[in-house]
């Protein structure tokens, strides 16, 4: 995961309490974010250092799983692409 949503975009708080891992209790708010960041190294070529993506879901615990706040966000390069162009 990436951080917890609340009344701040990056939210306090730990995901461990007194060194034991927080249990995800319904109406907890949470980021996964999985990313892909390049490094300068003499095997990537220049145009691609210093670059990355990643692509967010903000998610909220519930009772019987997740709900994905973020389900219907663009995720596919195209659909990104097409949502950029229209600016």
């Amino acid at each position: 995961t990436g951080h917890w949503l609340g009344l701040d975009v990056h939210d306090a708080g730990e995901y461990k309490s007194g060194g034991q891992w927080r249990r995800l209790e319904p109406g907890m708010t949470l980021t996964v974010e999985p990313g892909c960041y390049i490094r300068p190294a003499d095997d990537v070529p220049r145009q691609f250092w210093n670059t990355g993506v990643r692509i967010e879901d903000d998610v909220v615990v519930t009772a019987s799983g997740c709900e994905v706040l973020t389900a219907a966000a663009p995720k596919s390069v195209r659909d990104i692409e097409a949502l950029v162009g229209r600016g």
